[in-house]
């Protein structure tokens, strides 16, 4: 997105994380490997800022567990943003605010 619509921008201007920094992120739980999580979180590149609901690959990862992990969070992150490029050019409103 151009000028002021760029992804820190609107980051700092989206209630839904003002709410998340005030702790009143929406609840979500999940189960993986058997073990209950109930934070949500996002999956981000480096621009984001450190914050516990964003969750940003292991940069130069050394050992193979380390190296999965970052292969299959950069390959998810980019599904997504694949995905949004494609509602984008089919609806407007995604797009552009109402």
């Amino acid at each position: 997105m151009a000028g002021s619509n760029n992804d820190i921008h609107v980051l700092n201007q989206s209630p839904l994380f003002i709410d998340a920094l005030k702790g009143g992120a929406p609840q979500v739980q999940f189960s993986i490997n058997g073990r209950q999580y109930s934070p949500g979180y996002y999956l981000a590149d480096g621009i984001y800022p450190e914050w516990a609901t964003f969750v940003k690959t292991i940069l130069a990862p050394q050992i193979e567990k380390h190296k999965l992990f970052a292969m299959a969070q950069e390959g998810c992150r980019k599904d997504v943003e694949r995905a949004f490029g494609v509602l984008r050019s089919h609806f407007n409103i995604v797009h552009r605010p109402a």
